[in-house]
């Protein structure tokens, strides 16, 4: 069984999705017109042209209107009609007008929507890293407005990307969140979609095991909550479809069966129907059961070829090349191979060719070479494909991140100018409203009292006095409390741990007890910030990055295994941002990597202060890599990366025993 038939359940997944788009019809625009153009555009059985007609008048109406919600709401409403009529171009062209609209009012709800249609847009293209992007940028907003079911549903589209690809372990994981979020919500179809396609990419890891776990969930997700027999059917398929890639066919054949008996199969999706028929026949004939061949192969290309669909075509003509060939029909087995791959050459599907190329190369022993080198020439090109796609959605995840970072802090620093400015306003008109007061009064005081001057200047010194003496005698009171608040009680703290040294005078104690003296010179500069500066509270300096980074090893579950050590001496004031960023992420990178596949039992961490350089060293005791494999990982050529970019060097020792990462980072002058 090749990979190309289980792109069915991937499919059947898209096309729920557009389903889901014509729900979306409501009334209520201030037109007839536009609910009247916007109704013929949604109706089926109207002429395709009509309905395109009428949905570019609708958008028109909308383009001349004020761009409020409902302005909004009801071009979604056009965009979903060119959708469903398979318009894409107009699709796409609507939904960046929604985009830009929503974003010039902040409408982050309607962003986030925009975004999931372009994304919807972009994966019915070649350009899937584009369709990623759009879906990473939405999941990020829906994110923040806590929308569970949106976030879901938007996990299950990155996780069909991520699987077209082949970046089976990331769509698992985008599968993995999907569920989680959709948990505790009432999207039943999204919960079934979201096991199905973990099954999908069980089956392209090859873990069966797994596949068929995953799509017995999701078969009984459909069955328990009533969905309809599509769902049930789609589950059966993909079950059979596993089975028969580990050759268990009379299992395979039961599954197909058991799909076929929904009498309302054939109807509701004629589609699903043909690849059932083209599954259970290549089961069949893998078990030598003629009875019903070649006509079931006949069956689902009449099907196919009446839905146009090109690759099923090319599929299912395979299939009869390799029937006709164990029947020693060669002529025919030649021709419907070579058939097949002229078709897949025309429609520039990597999967086909493959499969055919693999066929011809049966059928025509004698240029077997020539196909043979033309395989492998494909699947050197889809490996450098997936590995760029792969890398291109991992920057996309990152670069997304960094953008709203950098959005949110702009927005901050904007809030936070605005603020100030106002606090400066008030401020200034509160102190000239007080001085005009206090000139008043000390003109009517002048005016009414001038003949008591006198005494009124002598009770003033009195007063002023007063006033000095009790402010002389709270600062007293002040530096006495900062005397024994701060200074006293740090002096007893060292006293106590210098007093060891009447009991033990061992180099070891002596060394410990040789810390505390440091002590001191924060005491003695304490001190003479009160001196110096006694209208002023004292400075503490923080020091939270290196909590930061100890409290890192509680982000893992292994973090009993996790030992992160910093030395001291350590003045992480000077030391610029960017460079803590890149430290926290090589730690938080090989630490992963450490515990995930090295399997280490062991990592231990040190940062010290060498005086010329900070140098950072990764112990693990795990199974260790091969330094000398070109194709490393991503994660690796991040930790160089970030490495090089902060001007230090990076040297790794790996073993069976374990391995050790030393990187130097240079100071800054």
């Amino acid at each position: 069984m090749k990979k190309h038939h289980y792109l069915f359940f991937i499919i059947g997944l898209l096309l729920i999705g557009c389903s889901d788009k014509k729900k979306n019809f409501t009334e209520g625009k201030n037109s007839d017109s536009l609910i009247t153009y916007l109704a013929i555009a949604n109706e089926d059985t109207v002429d395709i042209d009509k309905r395109i007609e009428f949905n570019n008048k609708a958008l028109e109406i909308l383009l001349d209107e004020d761009n409020d919600s409902l302005n909004r709401e009801n071009l979604f409403l056009v965009a979903n009609r060119f959708y469903n009529m398979n318009r894409l171009e107009e699709y796409r062209k609507v939904t960046k007008i929604i985009s830009k609209n929503s974003i010039a009012v902040n409408d982050n709800q309607n962003i986030a929507k925009a975004y999931s249609y372009l994304g919807d847009y972009y994966i019915n293209t070649p350009k899937k890293d584009s369709a990623f992007f759009y879906y990473t940028n939405a999941e990020k907003i829906y994110k923040k407005l806590k929308d569970r079911i949106n976030l879901g549903a938007t996990y299950v589209n990155m996780a069909i990307v991520q699987n077209y690809v082949s970046d089976f372990s990331g769509s698992e994981q985008s599968a993995v969140l999907a569920l989680d979020v959709l948990r505790e919500t009432n999207e039943k179809v999204k919960i079934y979609e979201a096991y199905n396609i973990l099954g999908v990419t069980s089956y392209g890891l090859k873990n069966y095991e797994k596949a068929i776990e995953y799509h017995t969930k999701a078969l009984n997700s459909a069955k328990e909550n009533n969905l309809t027999t599509y769902y049930e059917a789609s589950s059966l398929n993909n079950l059979g479809g596993v089975y028969q890639e580990q050759n268990k066919y009379k299992l395979s054949i039961s599954k197909f069966n058991d799909a076929l008996s929904y009498k309302d199969i054939l109807q509701e999706n004629l589609q699903l129907y043909a690849t059932l028929i083209d599954n259970l026949a290549y089961s069949k004939f893998k078990l030598n059961d003629f009875k019903q061949l070649p006509d079931l192969f006949y069956l689902s290309l009449k099907i196919r070829d009446s839905l146009n669909l090109k690759p099923a075509i090319a599929y299912t003509k395979n299939h009869l090349s390799e029937f006709y060939a164990a029947k020693n029909d060669t002529t025919t087995a030649r021709k419907f191979a070579r058939e097949a791959l002229e078709l897949s050459k025309a429609i520039k599907s990597s999967s086909d060719m493959l499969m055919s190329l693999k066929q011809m190369a049966s059928v025509e022993p004698l240029n077997a070479s020539a196909y043979s080198n033309e395989y492998i020439k494909i699947i050197d090109s889809l490996q450098q494909a997936e590995r760029k796609s792969k890398n291109q959605f991992a920057r996309i995840s990152f670069e997304t991140d960094e953008i709203i970072i950098a959005k949110d802090t702009a927005i901050k620093q904007k809030w936070i100018f605005f603020a100030s400015a106002i606090t400066i306003i008030i401020f200034g008109i509160l102190l000239y409203i007080v001085r005009m007061q206090k000139i008043k009064q000390k003109e009517l005081l002048f005016i009414q009292l001038q003949h008591k001057a006198s005494e009124e200047i002598y009770q003033l010194i009195l007063d002023q006095q007063a006033k000095f003496d009790q402010g002389r005698e709270k600062e007293k009171k002040r530096i006495a409390e900062e005397l024994h608040d701060g200074v006293m009680n740090k002096l007893t703290g060292i006293r106590l741990n210098l007093f060891v040294l009447e009991k033990k005078t061992d180099p070891e104690t002596i060394k410990k007890c040789i810390a505390h003296i440091s002590g001191i010179h924060s005491i003695e500069k304490e001190i003479r910030n009160i001196v110096h500066d006694l209208h002023q509270d004292l400075f503490v300096a923080k020091n939270d990055y290196p909590e930061l980074l100890k409290t890192l090893a509680g982000s893992f579950e292994s973090s009993s295994l996790i030992k992160i050590d910093i030395d001291d001496l350590v003045d992480w004031e000077t030391i610029p941002a960017i460079i803590k960023m890149h430290i926290y992420r090589i730690l938080q990178e090989t630490i992963a990597n450490s515990i995930k596949h090295s399997g280490a039992t062991s990592v231990t961490c040190s940062i010290v202060d060498k005086k010329q350089f900070l140098e950072l060293e990764i112990n693990d005791n795990g199974k260790g890599f091969s330094i000398q494999n070109e194709s490393a990982g991503i994660g690796l050529k991040n930790i160089k990366s970030r490495t090089a970019e902060m001007k230090g060097s990076c040297h790794i020792n790996s073993s069976k025993k374990g391995t050790v990462i030393t990187i130097q980072i240079p100071h800054e002058k």
